[in-house]
């Protein structure tokens, strides 16, 4: 990327500078609906959580999310993650930003104590030479002044990949590959920043962990959800 010439990531269009690295038409472009406060689903407008999460609920308590994954948002994710494309991190911080301050002002939610990436597992993360959760969450630790810890979770499993997995496969696939290095948490709420979510169920596996500590309030930021089955 050159540094002098600002362009939008997604269309090439001239930026001016301090922009957050896409155009107003393609963020305009990002499918944003209204979802489930906790599964980040789609539901009618009004309506702040959906009958599963009510009769299901996770471990966590709250998602807060870019938009859905399609493009143009995916497309942005894909060349992030698997193209090498690391200096989009602040790009999608800044994305998520947004929506965690519209999220409070529809919901008022309040910020959390501390901020903790949800880790990739070595080799994934060896492969790829970063984790592009922890990259995103320290930029928002920075912006929001919120303490933020990239080391306190451990994935003590290298799980397969979940691609290709359904619902019951990925739970089962991530029982037990995580667990924290603190044995008592002095937060009462904190953020689980992840990127793509599909059926939550690395998040509600690390939720767990902390729920088990006596954190009372989760939150979870992602950068965008997919549709998938329970």
């Amino acid at each position: 990327m050159n540094f002098f010439d600002f362009r939008c990531v997604l269309c090439q269009k001239n930026l001016f500078m301090g922009n957050n690295g896409i155009c107003s038409q393609c963020n305009k472009a990002i499918e944003r609906y209204t979802y489930c406060g906790c599964c980040g689903m789609p539901t009618p407008n009004n309506v702040q959580y959906c009958g599963y999460c009510l009769n299901s609920p996770p471990y966590w308590d709250h998602m807060i999310i870019i938009g859905h994954y399609a493009p143009p948002l995916s497309k942005l994710i894909q060349q992030f993650k698997f193209h090498n494309l690391f200096w989009l991190d602040k790009t999608l911080a800044r994305l998520l930003l947004l929506s965690i301050y519209e999220a409070r002002r529809l919901h008022f939610i309040n910020f959390p104590d501390a901020i903790f990436p949800v880790p990739l597992s070595h080799l994934r993360q060896w492969m790829r030479g970063y984790n592009q959760a922890d990259l995103i969450a320290g930029y928002l630790a920075k912006w929001l002044n919120i303490p933020y810890y990239p080391q306190h979770i451990q994935r003590i499993k290298n799980t397969p990949t979940q691609l290709g997995l359904n619902a019951k496969e990925r739970k089962q696939n991530l029982k037990d590959a995580f667990a924290l290095s603190i044995q008592s948490s002095k937060y009462h709420s904190i953020a689980l920043v992840d990127d793509v979510i599909t059926t939550g169920s690395t998040l509600n596996e690390v939720a767990k962990c902390f729920k088990t500590l006596g954190v009372q309030n989760i939150q979870v930021w992602g950068l965008a959800r997919a549709y998938s089955s329970r």
